[in-house]
């Protein structure tokens, strides 16, 4: 049987701003029908990354593999037609503008031709409708500005649309970082269903309890290097947010509060035993 190949490959990518080393040697396999967690902290090198991915940087050193093929991406458009869909944090949307105008931007159905070709908003608004109500909501009004819609299910739409137009590969920038308890359950709830659908998911986050989950391998990011990549069954929940946090710098809080604490202690019996003396000379005079 033959090994499995991924999706999307990075091979010792790098990435310098300057002498700014944004990112340092990284390697990663993202392959379909799979969610890769990539996790770090504020600064770890998590945006530059998928920018990288994305299109939007070109890396300085290693190269981007898709479907096996060394490949380059000129510009977020050339990623796109490849079929790798980022939707970022701040998802690109209108507000003011209906779901299916949000839906279709620039890439809105037509019928006609030369100067009688219109666009065809009522299959338009049927389909958006029909893929929303792919992952459990029901648009009743596809026509409604897409402000009026929850945070969870503004993300929805983008995924559905990135989904939609044909995305192998899916990046998703800290999709639940703004989102409550109930809109974060159903943007987790729609990712395990890109994976379903065979779709390479890459899910970027900080936030190991919303990762777990839906995640089939995690890779770490610190300071813009890797601290490896493991697969679901080969690691806890637990061992992932030590590794992430640094188990070397919490074990050092750890000691540091406690020696707070000790002088809290010391300081107030001093205090204490120094007011019960007063207390005694008082009573004495």
């Amino acid at each position: 049987m033959s090994e499995r190949m991924p999706m999307i490959e990075m091979r010792n990518v790098s990435k310098h701003f300057g002498s700014v080393i944004a990112l340092s040697d990284i390697s990663m396999e993202v392959y379909s029908g799979e969610v890769m967690c990539l996790l770090g902290d504020n600064g770890a090198g998590k945006s530059t990354l998928i920018k990288t991915l994305s299109g939007v940087h070109q890396p300085t050193h290693g190269e981007l593999l898709l479907g096996g093929e060394a490949t380059r991406f000129k510009s977020p458009a050339y990623a796109l037609d490849a079929g790798i869909a980022t939707v970022f944090q701040d998802l690109a949307m209108i507000p003011l503008m209906s779901i299916t105008r949000n839906f279709f931007m620039g890439r809105e159905p037509t019928v006609g031709w030369g100067p009688m070709k219109r666009i065809d908003w009522k299959y338009a608004d049927r389909i958006a409708k029909q893929e929303m109500a792919k992952i459990g909501i029901d648009v009743r009004d596809p026509s409604q500005p897409v402000g009026t819609l929850s945070g969870g299910e503004r993300q929805c739409v983008a995924i559905a649309r990135a989904v939609y137009f044909g995305a192998k590969v899916l990046i998703l920038d800290e999709p639940t970082s703004a989102l409550g308890v109930k809109q974060a359950s159903v943007v987790l709830r729609y990712i395990a269903k890109a994976r379903a659908d065979g779709l390479a998911v890459i899910f970027i986050t900080h936030n190991v309890h919303h990762a777990f989950p839906v995640a089939d391998a995690f890779t770490l990011l610190a300071r813009g290097g890797s601290l490896g990549t493991f697969r679901k069954e080969e690691t806890t929940r637990e061992e992932v947010l030590n590794m992430m946090a640094g188990g070397a710098e919490l074990e050092s809080l750890d000691a540091e509060l406690a020696e707070f604490q000790r002088s809290d202690s010391e300081r107030k019996a001093d205090a204490d035993g120094s007011e019960a003396s007063g207390t005694r000379l008082a009573a004495g005079q």
